[in-house]
């Protein structure tokens, strides 16, 4: 909003290379969270002991207690059946994942600290940018309040990081994937092709994911040292909007 709000050619390529590389940011971050979520399906939450057998025969339980606690209870019950579902929904089951995927952890952190505006990665260019059409236009408060914002920010994405490297995980491994492999099928409509054995040294992430968070991991980190292609892409883009 601070570039459009200035609106000259320099501001308007500050926000719209501002929004790509915001883009692409918050896109490695989607498909990191996805992949860590797909990394922890060998684990088990300790924070989370309740398997689905349980929830449902809580469920049953708290079915036949009073009417005037049995919103709270189904709610409950409905929360715990989302979490077997989806790995990833809170900040405190990612603690201490490094020491489960060092790689992905680090991916991760390269992007958050580029949330959060850390030299030299991709979105310190982009708050710099922003900051700098508006000083040389005489937004001296904006920016001043745009800086304590994103100081503000940073806190909460540090906060992230710490849990990941520096504190203990809630997790352990599945007891069937322990010194054995497991039972499992491969089917195709509704047809088993064949039986597998699952062991924890083949599971691993696909090469699409693989590479996809490699690529833009890459960008993101050395984008100080090819610059040229996205600043002329903004450069294009704001003279357009500013001929239309």
């Amino acid at each position: 909003m601070l570039g459009l709000t200035i609106h000259t050619v320099e501001s308007t390529q500050a926000f719209i290379f501002y929004l790509i590389q915001y883009s692409i940011s918050n896109l490695n971050a989607f498909i990191l969270i996805i992949t860590i979520g797909y990394s922890l399906y060998c684990y088990v939450y300790k924070a989370n002991p309740l398997n689905r057998d349980e929830v449902n025969k809580s469920s049953e339980v708290n079915n036949s207690s009073e009417m005037g606690n049995s919103k709270d209870t189904t709610e409950k019950s409905d929360n715990l059946q989302d979490l077997n579902n989806s790995p990833i929904q809170l900040v405190d089951q990612l603690k201490g994942y490094y020491y489960i995927n060092p790689i992905l952890s680090l991916s991760l952190a390269i992007t958050l600290f580029s949330f959060a505006g850390i030299p030299p990665l991709i979105g310190f260019f982009g708050k710099m940018m922003i900051l700098s059409a508006a000083i040389d236009n005489g937004y001296i408060f904006m920016s001043l309040v745009a800086i304590l914002t994103s100081v503000i920010s940073a806190v909460y994405y540090l906060a992230i990081i710490k849990q990941i490297f520096f504190d203990k995980n809630d997790y352990h491994l599945n007891n069937e994937l322990v010194g054995f492999a497991a039972d499992s099928l491969i089917a195709e409509k509704n047809t088993i092709v064949k039986k597998v054995k699952i062991q924890m040294n083949n599971i691993v992430i696909s090469s699409s994911l693989s590479l996809s968070i490699s690529v833009i991991t890459l960008v993101i980190a050395s984008f100080i040292f090819i610059p040229e292609e996205l600043l002329s892409l903004a450069n294009i883009l704001a003279l357009l909007f500013f001929n239309l």
